[in-house]
């Protein structure tokens, strides 16, 4: 069954070219169904509609087909990229699409007077040292973390830095060398641990221990006592890091890529070596449109990973399988990271072993994805039983309110679907205009601004949970009272037990208010549970960043004739709030682009 009209094949392939290029495929709705490359369009394309064709995928993907349209381009390599920058765009529903296609954080080394060590992701346009990239950010803060018990290098930020006038905690607790303060540490001892931090991130363990080695024997015989002591505690902190790192090599610089596939769903384990040892690794799950073979996959991913942006591509990449266009993408990438970059799968010694852990870990952990899978399926089935559902539950959504004491209220929208959260379509409402502590008045707001009208982009749930009893299942009645029916989900409230537990919850259906007590080791029970502590979260979350903002929100936006730049300057120039409180009228006129007559108007605004 098609979506219209059908796609007049002969005519357009009659004037299509025969250079390289990339094509699009569109649905009746104009939504970009597939994206896909040639070295030869016409030749290409036309494949797609031969009589006999195997692949269901393409049979599928034919009967949906309302328009195309081509871009020519001049090679193969720009195909490529032209083809990946569509996918990532679209993310059409029958191309493998790389859920995860962020930048990677890295540890950044500033070039300061006193330089700071500190999480960067992003483009590298600060000054600096940048080590990485880490798998996660969480690697790289454990990583913040372990550095700052070796080696006492700042880590916060410049304006903190630049406002004090005496030591802060971590200099008590022996985690910096307070360089923000005159007297503490000198210029020579602060850059010899920062060429020995250099030296560690880089790999060279062995290379700073001798050196610490050598620098406590120097202190012993100079019955210099207590610097002994400090260089013996950091080569025992050292040593204590050196354990934890348990894999370890020769390689300056390796990605390493574990792969399994099994019933339509493939996961790719990520390692990633930079000077000698592993950083750490991640699993990726693709979005696989069915029909799709196992090699089509893995190259689909490889291409988004690496051309994503801002992450890093390295001379050797070791893969677990030779896919169907190996030396093309070989050469993409190389074309991409201005350096040779070279694929191995006949490896030995020290890359086998890299790549037998990576498999290992790519089937494990695709073996867990598939068991939650069948977990989240039993759930929902006991849930359309529970209230008696005959057909199946494809999204479910479910809101709260979050607020302290009425102010900076937030209402949370969380979305499942049969395989769990579904967090791309997580929205956060900020609430105004209600009397405040009003929760009635809040849900119903979000509810007007989430649900504006009945349509098939509206995405309605097919059960909408209000985290609450029947007052706040009442608005969102009063919402839904005019919509056609078909439009209309089931509403559940769900409602707390006496005490609050979990596990003595009930469900209230719209209507009749009729409440469904639940088995406390129902699986059932445990979805609306996972659903409505998600959407707890979630709006817990938001109105704490709204809070935290309004907390940030600095007092110069109130000042007439001061806008961002002024207030940045401003700032930057006396160090932080608290620095500029304390300084003159005549100070802060002489911060860049601030005249006298507005020094004196910052002036009385910040002291009256």
């Amino acid at each position: 069954m098609t979506d219209g009209t059908p796609f007049n094949s002969e005519a357009f392939l009659k004037n299509l070219s025969s250079k390289p290029g990339v094509y699009r495929m569109y649905n009746a709705r104009d939504e970009v169904i597939y994206v896909g490359k040639a070295k030869n369009l016409k030749k290409r394309v036309s494949s797609y509609f031969r009589k006999n064709v195997d692949s269901v995928k393409t049979q599928s993907l034919v009967t949906h087909i309302a328009k195309m349209d081509v871009t020519v381009v001049s090679s193969e390599t720009e195909a490529f990229l032209l083809e990946n920058n569509f996918i990532k765009k679209y993310r059409p529903r029958y191309n493998v699409v790389l859920r995860d296609d962020k930048s990677y954080p890295f540890i950044f080394l500033s070039e300061h007077k006193h330089p700071k060590l500190g999480f960067h992701r992003g483009t590298k346009k600060l000054k600096g040292t940048y080590f990485g990239p880490y798998p996660s950010a969480w690697a790289v803060r454990e990583s913040l973390r372990s550095m700052q018990r070796i080696f006492p290098i700042r880590q916060c930020d410049d304006s903190y830095y630049r406002a004090r006038s005496r030591p802060c905690l971590q200099y008590q607790m022996k985690r910096c060398s307070a360089p923000c303060v005159e007297g503490y540490v000198t210029e020579d001892e602060y850059s010899e641990q920062v060429n020995l931090a250099t030296l560690f991130l880089k790999g060279k363990n062995n290379e700073v221990i001798g050196t610490l080695v050598g620098k406590m024997e120097k202190a012993s015989e100079a019955l210099n006592f207590e610097a002994a002591a400090r260089y013996r505690d950091q080569i025992s902190a050292l040593k204590r890091v050196q354990e934890q790192q348990f894999v370890t090599g020769e390689q300056e610089e390796m990605d390493v890529f574990g792969y399994a596939f099994r019933n339509g769903l493939a996961c790719v384990q990520g390692l990633f070596i930079r000077d000698g040892q592993l950083l750490g690794s991640k699993s990726f799950f693709p979005k696989i449109p069915k029909g799709i073979d196992a090699d089509s996959t893995f190259q689909s991913f490889i291409l988004q990973f690496y051309l994503a942006g801002n992450k890093t591509i390295p001379k050797q990449i070791v893969l677990p399988l030779k896919f169907e266009e190996f030396e093309e993408v070989e050469k993409v990438l190389s074309v991409e990271a201005g350096h040779r970059v070279r694929f191995y799968t006949g490896v030995r010694d020290e890359k086998r072993q890299y790549l037998q852990l990576a498999n290992k870990n790519a089937d494990n952990a695709l073996e867990t994805q598939q068991n939650q899978q069948k977990s989240m399926f039993a759930r929902f089935v006991d849930l359309e039983k529970l209230i008696e559902r005959d057909t199946p539950i494809q999204r479910m959504e479910c809101f709260d309110i979050s607020h302290t004491s009425g102010q900076q209220t937030v209402a949370s929208c969380v979305v499942f679907n049969r395989d769990g959260p579904l967090k791309a379509d997580y929205r956060t409402f900020n609430i105004e205009g209600i009397t405040p502590g009003d929760d009635y008045a809040a849900m119903a707001q979000a509810l007007r601004r989430r649900y504006k009208k009945p349509s098939e982009e509206a995405k309605i749930p097919d059960i909408l949970f209000i985290d609450g009893g029947k007052g706040q299942l009442s608005q969102a009645e009063a919402h839904f009272e005019d919509w056609p029916s078909e439009f209309k989900p089931t509403l559940i409230g769900v409602a707390k037990g006496t005490s609050r537990k979990p596990g003595l919850e009930t469900l209230i259906l719209s209507g009749s208010y009729e409440t469904i007590p639940i088995e406390s080791d129902s699986p059932g029970l445990h979805l609306i549970q996972h659903i409505r502590d998600e959407s707890h979260r979630f709006a817990i979350s938001g109105h704490r960043n709204r809070r935290q903002k309004v907390k940030k929100t600095s007092t110069l936006e109130g000042i007439p004739g001061v806008g961002p730049k002024k207030r940045q300057a401003l700032l930057k120039y006396s160090g932080g709030l608290q620095g500029l409180k304390k300084a003159s009228k005549q100070e802060i006129s002489k911060v860049p682009g601030i005249s006298d007559d507005l020094a004196d108007i910052i002036y009385d605004y910040l002291h009256s």
